[in-house]
């Protein structure tokens, strides 16, 4: 069995003198957190096992800002990084793995336009390119977002794993918009149904608040990977006191 992976999520507003890491609540109320090289350098040091990159304010012409905040984190980290926010082109990915990114996430120009995700895979590999899937509960349903939260798209996020999926995605960022930021824990139910309906990797993200959560997440949920933000950046929970509690608890951790 693979072992479950550690992630920690760096929420990156590039309108911020050059890139800062923020973080925020349901996709609102963003407090500011720290240097995004600075904050990758330290998890690198504190052996977190991947770190996902998000330019939360993506435009063409933050582009170039987020390709150098990926040269300077990877002269300092050796890990593997994700890199996700206003991919919308081949050319962007490119620039993005020409600076050392490992994968690129896409979910707006994915949902927009998913012979793209095709034309990634079959360019870079499939395990090069993560769907980042943003879903809300509707009742019995959970429904997919774009455009960081601000649009609903009328996709349900279970189909749209399994056909993600079709499509040669490698693997899948699944955060709850109803858990994000609050620390109550994942959203099982989501998880367990993407992590049940897709044979590729899933990655739960929103609601980490304790130890406990990454313990149901990766038994309940089936989650293949778990992903946190301020609970790390603000060192509410150490990493290695983590791993050692998941394996005690006979997780298979790095």
């Amino acid at each position: 069995m693979l072992a479950k992976r550690i992630i920690a999520c760096l929420d990156c507003d590039l309108g911020l003198k050059g890139g800062r890491v923020v973080k925020g609540i349901k996709f609102k109320k963003i407090r500011y957190a720290g240097l995004p090289w600075e904050l990758a350098e330290r998890y690198y040091k504190e052996r977190i096992d991947e770190i996902v990159f998000l330019d939360i304010t993506a435009s063409a012409g933050r582009r170039t800002t987020m390709v150098e905040v990926v040269e300077k984190t990877c002269q300092r980290v050796f890990i593997p990084i994700t890199v996700g926010g206003g991919i919308r082109t081949i050319e962007d990915a490119k620039k993005l793995f020409k600076a050392g990114a490992d994968k690129i996430s896409i979910n707006t120009a994915a949902i927009k336009n998913p012979k793209l995700i095709s034309e990634l895979s079959q360019t870079f590999g499939s395990q090069a390119v993560v769907i980042a899937l943003d879903a809300k509960r509707r009742n019995n349903w959970f429904e997919c977002s774009i455009y960081g939260g601000r649009k609903f798209t009328g996709v349900d996020a279970i189909l749209w794993a399994k056909r993600v999926e079709r499509l040669g995605a490698g693997e899948i960022l699944l955060t709850s918009m109803d858990r994000d930021g609050t620390k109550e824990g994942f959203d099982l139910e989501l998880t367990r149904r993407v992590s049940e309906a897709v044979s590729i990797p899933v990655i739960a993200s929103g609601g980490a608040g304790k130890k406990e959560h990454f313990l149901e997440v990766f038994k309940k949920g089936k989650a293949d990977a778990a992903l946190a933000a301020s609970l790390f950046h603000f060192k509410e929970i150490k990493i290695q006191e983590l791993k050692k509690y998941l394996k005690e608890r006979s997780i298979n951790v790095r």
